[in-house]
């Protein structure tokens, strides 16, 4: 299959993916022709740090989160790490399938909050995301965490995400890469925030090799 990525080698990847503090230069030692685009990531006074939530329960999941990262970069974000994959619980959907949910730190450069979560809009309607305000499965979810420091709140953003501080399959991820992050209007550091959730949904480290062997027993039984 051929669309943005070889997924001859996706299992392969996956379980690159699947350890902590991966660096995304790993990751396309699969994809050299991908390769320079993670090279700008030289100090410049113009980068901004942000963090996005993904997460996906439709369809190939794992597959769908690699080619969201893979449309990230794509689209002038330099990922810098990405955390786990976590299996986790649904949350305020209408739904009971379970997601694959991760956190990625990226750097990007002359662009503002606002076109950043445009452009994570068209990489969702490119994966097959419908409207986001209906609460059903979806095949991809980004999310914008935080944006270096920014505060704001408007019809179309909100930051930092307004409920991520209540969401254990955000927080579990987030704390992995970046435990010291500080959220600038709760004045606590994201671990912290973690040690306090109110949340008791499943959040699992999410073992690639296990739903392989799942399907196989699924396929032997038919």
């Amino acid at each position: 299959m051929g669309t943005l990525l070889d997924f001859k080698n996706r299992t392969t990847v996956i379980e690159t993916l699947n350890g902590p503090n991966v660096n995304i230069r790993v990751l396309l030692t699969l994809q050299p022709n991908y390769s320079k685009i993670v090279q700008r990531l030289n100090v410049n006074p113009e980068l901004t740090t942000a963090y996005i939530g993904l997460g996906s329960n439709l369809g190939d999941r794992a597959g769908n989160l690699l080619l969201a990262v893979r449309c990230m970069l794509e689209a002038s974000f330099d990922v810098v790490r990405l955390s786990s994959i976590y299996e986790t619980e649904p949350v305020g959907l209408d739904t009971d399938l379970m997601f694959l949910n991760m956190v990625a730190e990226v750097r990007v450069s002359n662009i503002s909050q606002t076109q950043m979560m445009a452009r994570l809009l068209r990489i969702e309607y490119l994966l097959g995301r419908g409207d986001k305000t209906i609460k059903k499965p979806r095949t991809v979810d980004l999310d914008i965490l935080f944006f270096g420091e920014i505060v704001v709140e408007s019809e179309f953003l909100t930051l930092p995400h307004p409920r991520l501080h209540l969401r254990r399959f955000v927080l579990e991820p987030l704390v992995e890469i970046a435990p010291k992050l500080f959220h600038p209007t709760l004045d606590r550091a994201v671990a912290e925030l973690l040690s306090d959730v109110n949340d008791n949904s499943v959040v699992n480290r999410w073992d690639p090799n296990s739903s392989i062997a799942a399907s196989g027993a699924d396929a032997r039984t038919e």
